[in-house]
């Protein structure tokens, strides 16, 4: 056995709920031992709250380089749409240097929000003329790159994109550094898989982008020569979305997709946002994940998922930072009540039966769905990495606190400022809040930004 420490929380939030006294066992970054009601030893690092790494189920890291640079009204009415082109010029200048110090920043700002897991739904695979780099996963390559430089946890979902709408219209000029063949897509996820095999815990799923990009035949194709893992697709997102494929097929997304595809339990649904009772009973009975991501959702003018209704018919969910306008966990898990409270005009809306607290069932439930889509080893269980985060007990929101109050003070009032550490796989990548290479990364990317935006 290699490197032991030991970590003793005097509160600490597990699957099976809170645990008093809990000492935490790291051999070799993974979970050798858990005790409970265990006082601590003269050894032990000692913190007074400790939660779950949360995982991170849908990011497009690049976009953090965008952040705030599409919230100028244009002519006509702005939404999805318009933003999107907004996204087709950013990413034309982007090369596989650039495309890793963004993706850095987002990574390491995913861990002092406590993500210690992201799901990288990655589409941006050519070069700026379309044409395949010599190695087709480079851009994958420099995802992996940054995750290593981070700490954090990858599952890597390369993107298939095949057209540019609904009944099989060509890919536009703006999206051909997205688009995919079945061949190459199959030399894509070997250099994917290549690119992840240096690093702990890495994951690799498929990504069909969604029903307006890919072909039926094709999307039976990539399902075909997926390896074991998660399969991830945007669905929909937008009511423009859901009359295109109506038009299309006279079916719904939702509706279409289980029609005609295998749906279960490895697949996540991301946004899901509009869709109808009906819908949502097929979600549930496959048992996937819907992927919510209520900063994007609500930036980009999406629309509400009904989580209410959705929770009431028990369709499992997890969280994404999505375009990374904002990369915040507590704020996801926070927006998605506020978000039901405002359409419903009550409060408490997914705390479940009476009692219950907010603030514990949206924690406990995004951390069961995204360990599900992500494919990611069970929270602290033997033999996991020890992907943990610590609370500052003493923040103004969580003190004389207990038990699932510590979840609702730290969801609604005291947010990310409360968190203090943050191990991944055993490192203390995140003290005091602050990442422990913060300061070249954000070098870097302001040097990156600063180019880029010249």
């Amino acid at each position: 056995m290699g490197t032991v420490t030991t970590l003793h929380f005097a509160s600490l939030f597990t699957p099976d709920g809170w645990c008093r006294d809990a000492r935490v066992t790291v051999a070799d970054g993974l979970v050798a031992a858990l005790a409970m009601d265990t006082p601590p030893q003269p050894e032990d690092e000692r913190h007074a709250v400790g939660l779950p790494g949360m995982p991170n189920l849908h990011s497009h890291a690049f976009q953090r380089g965008m952040a705030g640079l599409a919230e100028h009204r244009g002519q006509g009415e702005d939404s999805f749409w318009t933003w999107r082109e907004a996204m087709y010029r950013f990413v034309h200048a982007l090369d596989p240097d650039t495309f890793e110090a963004i993706a850095a920043l987002a990574y390491m700002e995913m861990l002092e929000a406590g993500f210690t897991r992201v799901g990288e739904f990655h589409y941006l695979h050519n070069a700026p003329d379309g044409g395949s780099y010599d190695n087709p996963a480079r851009m994958a390559g420099a995802l992996a790159a940054a995750a290593a430089s981070t700490g954090q946890a990858l599952t890597m979902l390369p993107v298939f994109y095949a057209q540019g709408g609904f009944g099989g219209i060509t890919a536009g000029a703006q999206q051909r550094r997205f688009v995919t063949d079945p061949e190459s897509y199959g030399r894509l996820l070997d250099g994917a898989r290549a690119a992840l095999a240096g690093l702990d815990d890495a994951r690799l799923g498929v990504a069909p982008h969604s029903l307006r990009a890919v072909t039926p035949a094709s999307l039976r194709e990539v399902l075909a020569v997926a390896p074991a893992g998660p399969v991830h697709i945007h669905i929909a997102e937008q009511e423009r979305e859901v009359a295109d494929c109506r038009d299309w097929s006279g079916a719904r997304p939702v509706q279409w997709l289980m029609d005609n595809a295998d749906v279960g339990a490895d697949w996540c649904l991301v946004h899901a946002t509009h869709v109808d009772r009906s819908e949502l009973a097929a979600i549930a009975r496959s048992k996937a994940v819907a992927g919510l991501c209520p900063i994007t959702e609500a930036n980009l003018g999406d629309g509400v998922f009904p989580a209410v209704e959705a929770l009431g018919q028990g369709v499992r969910f997890g969280i994404g930072s999505d375009s990374n306008v904002r990369i915040d966990m507590t704020e996801e898990l926070r927006l998605l009540e506020y978000g039901q409270r405002l359409i419903h005009r009550r409060r408490n809306c997914l705390a479940g039966s009476e009692g219950g607290s907010a603030g514990r069932v949206l924690f406990e439930r995004a951390l069961a769905g995204g360990q599900q889509a992500l494919a990611a080893p069970s929270p602290l269980g033997l033999g996991s990495p020890a992907d943990i985060v610590s609370l500052e007990a003493d923040h103004p929101s969580l003190i004389g606190r207990s038990g699932d109050a510590l979840l609702d003070g730290l969801l609604f009032a005291a947010g990310q400022g409360a968190i203090d550490c943050v191990w991944r796989r055993g490192i203390k990548w995140v003290e005091g809040g602050r990442h422990r290479n913060r300061d070249a990364i954000r070098t870097r990317y302001r040097m990156t930004l600063e180019g880029l935006l010249a």
